[in-house]
């Protein structure tokens, strides 16, 4: 491998098996991971999350998680600047950052540098928040057809941001978001390897992934986190699992109902996430075949990082 101050990237959809190879990677290099996850930086957004536990991570330093409460903003601009401090702190001990996550934006913002958006307001944002989406995907359908086309309409948060860019700069939040400064924080020639799974074996994976944060127990823990503000912050409430489980305890649909959404709705995060790679990114994929172990997938990684 190259040498250990030189940072590996590994992304890839939900469910993929980017954690275990990564961790491996890490164990073989002295390396120390950086977390890529939106989600993952909220304190006590745990299992919904799927974040390693203190066991599971081996021993190995991991950075980025825990790191805001549930009444904390966190955005890419954050994420840059902390990543950034962790590149420096785990480079300083002569090991070496690994960045692990499924966050696409969080990775092109490391690597390519921040837009030029304007940064949010706290009166503009409260009142668009208290807007019925429809009017909010009005407004934006008519002012920036091409973030309406390629927005996720279904996400309030992201319609709110586009809507009051717009607002603050009088300019299209799409050409905007196309602005990227070059940033020398992963360098020109840095590699993103990025883990392709067959459709079918990543579904029964995401299945029996969500499954498995039911049991044990995603409904428990929404529970607790509401009464520490989870519906409090539009970002965390997004996250899936912990909103569908919100409208269950609400009264909106039954337990088997909400698991199945949750299903659905994770199957539907992954085609986007691997279309938002495909086309924002220049990632290197990495076939996974079925079955095939975490420690083949890391070998082959590290063949390729030695050519």
């Amino acid at each position: 491998m190259p040498d250990a101050g030189s940072p590996l990237f590994i992304a890839g959809q939900t469910a993929s098996g980017k954690s275990d190879v990564a961790l491996l990677l890490a164990e073989r290099c002295g390396g120390e991971i950086i977390s890529v996850d939106s989600m993952q930086v909220y304190r006590g957004l745990d299992i919904g999350t799927a974040k390693l536990s203190v066991e599971e991570r081996r021993g190995l330093p991991h950075h980025l998680i825990d790191v805001a409460n549930l009444d904390e903003a966190f955005d890419a601009a954050r994420f840059v600047s902390l990543a950034r401090g962790a590149v420096e702190e785990i480079e300083a001990r002569g090991r070496r950052p690994i960045f692990c996550g499924g966050t696409g934006l969080y990775f092109k913002a490391f690597l390519q540098g921040l837009g030029e958006s304007p940064p949010g307001d706290a009166g503009l944002r409260a009142e668009l928040q208290q807007t019925p989406l429809p009017e909010l995907l009005r407004e934006l359908s008519e002012g920036d057809p091409a973030a309406f086309e390629q927005m996720d309409q279904k996400n309030p948060r992201r319609v709110v941001r586009a809507i009051e860019v717009m607002r603050l700069t009088g300019r299209p939040f799409s050409a905007q978001r196309a602005a990227w400064r070059p940033a020398d924080a992963g360098g020109p020639s840095s590699k993103v390897f990025a883990l392709d799974r067959d459709p079918e074996e990543l579904r029964s994976r995401i299945d029996a992934r969500v499954t498995g944060m039911f049991e044990s127990g995603l409904v428990e823990e929404t529970k607790e986190l509401l009464t520490r503000g989870l519906e409090s912050n539009p970002a965390a409430m997004q996250a899936i699992g912990y909103r569908q489980v919100v409208e269950h305890l609400q009264g909106h649909r039954s337990l088997d109902e909400t698991i199945a959404l949750v299903e659905q709705r994770t199957r539907q995060f992954a085609k986007r996430q691997k279309t938002w790679l495909r086309h924002q990114l220049p990632v290197e994929w990495i076939p996974v075949a079925p079955g095939e172990s975490a420690e083949a997938v890391a070998d082959r990684i590290g063949n390729k990082l030695k050519t």
